[in-house]
């Protein structure tokens, strides 16, 4: 099997790093002093009544540097690929508005056509699954913050191959993508259940820079809405689990990774976007069998938040 594109060769760091920072409840005066949320103001509040298109594009991931696919599915544009369409807004009674945006994952297994896909042959990848974003190939960021405290409310899936993520890419890493910032607020392996990764990347020499951490947690997260969030400020890149600090398990501290391309960032007037995915991974086996329960996966989104200064 050839080698499929993906975002990253650094996950493997998630199991040497996953021995320790579990998720508690803290007291309420602590939970309190730690949220994020105060002393900033609420300037993005996407509650996905409707998929605008002036805020969302749908697609491969916006970059000049490949194709925009990664894993075993392929990322359908606005309308659906192959007469199947992953983005839709679903009455939910437990989202916070009675309704929330799923992306979908199926398993079509027959040959496609979906443009500059190098799956569409391949029956493991035969996939159409969902990337939305808020911004596009051209360039043009439709919405992104330089600072800020950015949320999404989260239902992720329970699946042997699927890889949801919520995660802020610099808007320069779209043309200019030989140094790029990526910042991965969640990235969820569908099979284990109470465990999760977030990860700092600053891509491209010099000054190449990685930081992961596998989180781990008492609830089972596939089993309800989780709020995943990450302050950026500066050069500090903070991360949240239900609004309380991730912390490194190797100090008991609270995570307080620094960029080291911030004053690129400032000098370029840079600023992040946003992406919620739903992607399949290529790196575990394929389902034997991949039973009928399994041709399809749902991720489910609230809400995103953005709260700046």
């Amino acid at each position: 099997m050839p080698i499929m594109p993906s975002r990253r060769n650094f996950l493997a760091a998630t199991a040497v790093l996953a021995g320790g920072t579990g998720i508690k409840t803290a007291p309420a005066e602590a939970q309190n002093a730690a949220d994020p949320t105060i002393g900033r103001t609420l300037v993005f509040d996407e509650q996905f009544a409707s998929l605008d298109p002036a805020i969302w594009h749908a697609g491969p991931k916006s970059t000049t540097n490949d194709a925009g696919f990664y894993g075993r599915s392929a990322f359908s544009r606005r309308g659906g690929e192959e007469g199947f369409d992953p983005y839709a807004i679903v009455v939910d009674p437990q989202a916070s508005g009675g309704h929330a945006l799923e992306i979908s994952a199926r398993y079509l297994g027959r040959p496609m056509s979906v443009p500059m896909y190098y799956g569409n042959h391949l029956p493991e990848f035969q996939w159409i699954s969902g990337n939305l974003q808020t911004a596009r190939r051209d360039g043009t960021i439709l919405k992104g913050w330089r600072n800020g405290y950015f949320e999404a409310r989260m239902w992720v899936p329970a699946h042997p191959l699927s890889f949801p993520a919520f995660w802020l890419m610099n808007g320069r890493s779209i043309l200019y993508p030989q140094t790029s910032i990526e910042i991965d607020i969640v990235e969820h392996k569908g099979w284990e259940r109470r465990l999760y990764g977030a990860y700092l990347h600053e891509w491209g020499k010099p000054g190449e820079h990685h930081e992961g951490v596998g989180v781990p947690s008492e609830v089972d997260l596939t089993s309800g809405y989780f709020r995943f969030g990450g302050l950026i400020e500066g050069d500090r890149c903070v991360l949240y689990f239900e609004r309380q600090p991730i912390r490194d398990p190797k100090t008991g501290r609270a995570i307080d990774w620094r960029i080291g391309r911030a004053a690129e960032i400032d000098s370029h007037g840079d600023v992040f976007w946003l992406l919620l995915t739903l992607a399949l991974r290529s790196d575990v086996p394929f389902p034997n069998p991949l039973t009928p329960e399994d041709q399809t996966a749902r991720l489910r989104i609230d809400y995103v938040r953005v709260y700046a200064s």
